[in-house]
């Protein structure tokens, strides 16, 4: 069967997110200093000029990768925190618990396991990832913590301490996966779900304003 124009014009559309696949996979396997350009053409079935033609080098490629997989997640973080209503704690619950299972069970996992082992050769790299993951992330969740504290939602606590709270303890089970995981299953040593609903439950726990005391609150109505 012959391709039609139709047919040809979305083959074209696709190549980037296939090229793209291709590298993530093996800057994850060879890891991002080994993998060679031309590898990723003959994964995504496409010519080294083509591959050039949309990432002009590795470390694009590698920051397109990152932009796809992270900074489009957050972008979109941002939209469901701006379109909620009801409780910090339940937005916080929902986007992260979400969020964080969807890149642990893709492909973008790995990107973890690459900025930690690669990036301190490549500083430009390390950068990019700060400005367009690190930054923002951190901006978004840190904002819906200050709207709790001032709503009295949430203790007033060290915001920053508390992303990494939040944060860490994800990116340290995706290094988990791509790590030990590699030689057995992740859930041989504990239940990724039931770990990523349970840790934000706990520090959400902690973060909670204490109810007011009946003692407390009656003293000082006297």
């Amino acid at each position: 069967m012959l391709a039609t124009p139709h047919t040809r014009q979305r083959r074209k559309e696709a190549r980037p997110q296939e090229l793209l696949d291709a590298a993530l996979e093996l800057f994850v396997e060879h890891g991002f200093a080994a993998t060679r350009m031309e590898e990723v053409a003959t994964l995504a079935g496409a010519s080294k000029g083509t591959l050039y033609l949309y990432y002009p080098s590795k470390q694009e490629l590698l920051k397109a990768v990152i932009r796809e997989r992270l900074s489009n997640e957050i972008e979109a973080g941002a939209l469901e925190v701006a379109q909620h209503r009801g409780s910090h704690a339940d937005l916080l619950r929902n986007l992260l618990v979400h969020w964080w299972l969807r890149v642990f069970d893709s492909p973008a996992s790995g990107v973890f396991k690459l900025i930690i082992t690669e990036v301190r050769s490549f500083p430009d790299l390390a950068e990019y990832y700060f400005r367009e993951v690190v930054e923002p992330g951190s901006q978004l969740i840190g904002g819906v913590l200050r709207r709790g504290v001032a709503a009295g939602e949430f203790r007033p606590v060290n915001v920053e301490a508390a992303v990494h709270s939040l944060v860490l303890p994800m990116v340290m089970l995706c290094l988990l996966k791509h790590s030990l995981g590699a030689c057995a299953p992740v859930e041989s040593l504990l239940d990724p779900r039931k770990f990523v609903h349970e840790h934000i439950d706990l520090v959400l726990s902690g973060l909670a304003t204490p109810p007011t005391k009946p003692a407390a609150a009656a003293r000082k109505h006297r």
